[in-house]
């Protein structure tokens, strides 16, 4: 089986195959269970394969989790790009996150029983941040800020997955009441 892997010149699609039983497994297993052999097995390649793509089980988190963002947030800007309050938007677009990764298996696996890795995931990525910022392109925050807000409204979604409201409409008011304000000010001129 492992031929098959050789044949192929598109490291791209391996590592999308890889990702792939990953996810399965960490849905199944947990995230903090799985380990390379577990991958390589599930994925149906060798061990050897699996290291040409990815140095350890922490890049194979990484690169998942930065995968699934920019499939996330691709979605979530066809869904909010014509709402024209900008705190509505980003509430909208926070929800949305939050309603997505509920919805998936394979995702909300990451925020049972111990969310460590998703957390630090989460909150040590330039990907995530970068995209969490593109948020802000329209405001007058300085980078740094715009970095420190992104980041706080990561540590936000992150917190509403590991510890929810009591239901979407308990979640939503904390949005409107204690997270617009922030934002409102920071589209303030």
């Amino acid at each position: 089986m492992s031929g098959d892997w050789l044949a192929t010149d598109r490291a791209d699609l391996a590592a999308e195959r890889i990702l792939d039983a990953a996810a399965e497994l960490f849905a199944e297993q947990g995230v903090t269970a799985v380990g390379m052999g577990d991958i390589a097995k599930a994925a149906g390649c060798s061990r050897a394969t699996l290291y040409r793509y990815f140095d350890n089980r922490h890049a194979v988190r990484v690169a998942f989790v930065h995968r699934e963002t920019r499939r996330i947030v691709a979605r979530l800007d066809e869904q909010v790009r014509e709402i024209a309050d900008p705190a509505e938007r980003i509430i909208a677009a926070m929800l949305g996150a939050v309603g997505q990764v509920r919805a998936d298996p394979l995702l909300i696996a990451w925020f049972r029983g111990d969310a460590g890795p998703a957390g630090s995931i989460s909150q040590d990525s330039d990907v995530i941040e970068s995209l969490a910022a593109s948020m802000f392109a329209d405001t007058d925050l300085s980078d740094p800020e715009r970095s420190r807000l992104s980041r706080w409204l990561t540590r936000v979604i992150v917190s509403l997955l590991t510890t929810p409201g009591r239901d979407a409409t308990d979640e939503r008011l904390m949005l409107e009441e204690f997270v617009a304000p922030v934002l409102t000010r920071a589209h303030q001129p």
